[in-house]
C-alpha cells in the first residue's frame, strides 16, 4: 500500500497513472543481515562483487560482541556477513570510497594509511590491503567524494590544489598510471559534496553555484568525462544543497538538505520528475530495482511539500525513522520500514544489484529498534 499525497509529482497526469500501475518492490527485509557494526561513525560505503568496504571514524568492528581492530577501513564479505582480515590502517578519518577491479580508492583526512604516507588519497589492493606505490599525490583541501570509471578515478570535495597545482573542487587520475590528468579540471565555486558516473558523464552535488565559470548549475551538474565541459542539456538547478547523487540508465536520483529534506528525480535532460520531502536533511541515495532508498537524519516523510521554519511537516506525515523507501517511478512511499535511530542517521549508502543488497553507514545504533551500530546491510 502506498500513499497518493506523499510527493509533489511533477509531469503528465497520463504518465503518472501509467506510473502507479507499475508493481512495488520492496527490500527483500526490513532488518539488518548478520554483519559487523563499528565503534565510531561510517562515513562511506561501496561495493565490489561480492564485498563491501567500509570507512569512516572508527577503530575497530564489532563482531558477535568480540572487538577487533579496524582503524577506519574494513571489508566485510556481503554473501556471508563476515568481517574480512583487510585491514589496512589509516591515521585518521575515510570520509569516501571508491571501487574500480581490484583496487579500491579512500580519501579523507589522514596522512599514512598502511604505514606509508600518504596525503588524503590512496590506492589499495582490494584482497591484501597493501598500498600502491604509484598512486601518491599531494591534496591542499579536504576530498569527500569519489568516483572510478572509464579508466578515471574523479576526486570532488574542498580541494585546492593537487602535486601543486590548482585543482578547484574537482580533479582526475588515470587510473593505471595514477597519474593527475592535466585535461579534466573542471572549476566549481563551493566544495562539492558527491560525484556519481553513467551514461558517459559525471555528476557532481555540492554547495555551488558555478561551474566552469558558468552561472546556472546550481548545487548540480553534469560533465564530460574526458574534457570536463559542462552537458548544457542537463539543468535541474535544485534550490537547496545536494549531498549525494545515484545515476541509472533512465534518471538522476539526489539528496538534498534545506528546509527538512528532499529526495529528486531528474531525467536525463534535467527534467524533475518527482520531489518527496522529509523533516530532516535526506543525506545518502541509492537505486535498486524499481525503488529508491533514502537515508538521513529525518524522522518523518512529508505528505505534502511545505515544511515549516524548522523543517516541520505541515500537511501531515508518516513515520520513516532515518531510512525510506520511494517507487522509483513517481516518489510514492513504500511501506519499507527499517527504521534507524541517533541525531545524525544514516550517512552513507551503496547498493549491489547482483546481490540485490543494500548497505548503509552511519552514526545510528539500532536498525528496527535491535542493536546495529553504524553500518548495516538489507539483503
Amino acid at each position: 500500500m502506498t500513499y497518493r499525497d506523499k510527493v509533489a509529482v511533477i509531469g503528465v497526469m497520463a504518465a503518472a497513472i501509467a506510473m502507479l500501475a507499475a508493481p512495488a518492490q520492496a527490500a527483500p527485509s526490513e532488518s539488518s543481515d548478520a554483519v559487523p557494526s563499528f565503534n565510531g561513525t561510517v562515513l562511506a560505503v561501496a561495493y565490489s562483487g561480492s564485498t563491501v568496504y567500509v570507512g569512516g571514524d572508527f577503530t575497530a568492528a564489532v563482531v558477535k560482541g568480540k572487538v577487533v581492530a579496524r582503524s577506519r577501513l574494513a571489508a566485510i564479505n556481503a554473501v556471508t556477513g563476515e568481517l574480512l582480515p583487510w585491514a589496512p590502517v589509516a591515521d585518521g578519518r575515510v570520509k569516501a570510497i571508491a571501487t574500480s577491479g581490484s583496487a579500491v580508492y579512500v580519501g579523507g583526512d589522514f596522512g599514512t594509511v598502511g604505514g606509508r604516507r600518504r596525503d588524503s588519497l590512496a590506492r589499495l589492493d582490494g584482497r591484501s590491503g597493501a598500498v600502491a606505490g604509484t598512486f601518491k599525490h599531494t591534496i591542499e583541501g579536504r576530498p569527500y567524494a569519489l568516483a572510478a570509471t572509464g579508466g578515471r578515478l574523479y576526486l570532488g570535495g574542498s580541494i585546492t590544489k593537487v602535486n601543486g597545482q590548482s585543482r578547484t573542487r574537482l580533479a582526475a587520475f588515470n587510473l593505471t598510471t595514477g597519474a593527475l590528468d592535466t585535461k579534466w579540471k573542471p572549476t566549481a565555486d563551493d566544495q562539492v559534496e558527491s560525484l556519481a558516473t553513467g551514461g558517459g558523464r559525471v555528476y557532481a552535488g555540492g554547495k555551488f553555484h558555478k561551474v566552469n565559470g558558468t552561472s546556472g548549475y546550481d548545487r548540480l551538474v553534469a560533465l564530460d568525462p574526458s574534457s570536463a565541459a559542462i552537458v548544457t542539456g542537463f539543468k535541474p538547478r535544485p534550490p537547496v544543497i545536494t549531498y549525494a547523487v545515484a545515476v541509472t540508465s533512465t534518471g538522476v536520483y539526489t539528496a538534498h538538505g534545506g528546509q527538512g529534506g528532499a529526495a529528486s528525480s531528474y531525467s536525463t535532460t534535467g527534467v524533475k520528475r518527482w520531489t518527496a520531502t522529509f523533516d530532516g536533511n535526506a543525506q545518502a541515495i541509492g537505486v535498486l530495482g524499481d525503488t529508491v532508498y533514502v537515508g538521513g537524519h529525518f524522522d518523518r516523510a512529508c505528505r505534502t511539500a511545505r515544511t515549516g521554519s524548522q523543517g516541520t511537516c505541515l500537511d501531515g506525515s508518516d513515520d520513516r525513522i532515518k531510512l525510506a523507501a520511494l517507487a522509483t517511478t513517481d516518489g510514492h512511499l513504500r511501506d519499507w520500514t527499517a527504521d534507524a535511530n541517533g541525531v545524525e542517521g544514516v550517512l552513507a549508502m551503496a547498493v549491489n544489484p547482483g546481490l540485490g543488497a543494500l548497505a548503509v553507514g552511519g552514526a545510528f545504533t539500532t536498525i528496527g529498534g535491535r542493536s546495529q551500530k553504524r553500518f548495516a546491510q538489507f539483503g
